[in-house]
């Protein structure tokens, strides 16, 4: 898998294991700050904790990832690192 930068996100960035686990996988770089997003989607039922797991210790390096608040029912899991740079970020007026 093609890890992307900035959000441009087509089918380099995603892939589909055995059993039917999709995962996809974004950076955004900014000069002062940068995020890392994966998403994680089954047709059949929702990702389970350790399917998430195993991919996320290699896909989101040196920050947490937190999951983001999904919709009722939804089959797709999505979870973000934030990291920030506060010396090189503009001063506040």
């Amino acid at each position: 898998m093609k890890l992307p930068v900035n959000r441009r996100v087509d089918e380099r960035h995603h892939s589909t294991t055995a059993d039917g686990l999709s995962v996809w996988f974004t950076i955004q770089v900014s000069p002062h700050s940068r995020i890392q997003e994966a998403i994680f989607e089954r047709a059949d039922r929702m990702p389970t904790d350790d399917e998430c797991n195993r991919w996320l210790r290699f896909l989101i390096v040196g920050a947490g990832a937190t999951e983001a608040p999904g919709l009722p029912g939804a089959m797709t899991r999505r979870f973000e690192a934030f990291e920030r740079n506060p010396e090189r970020e503009a001063p506040l007026a």
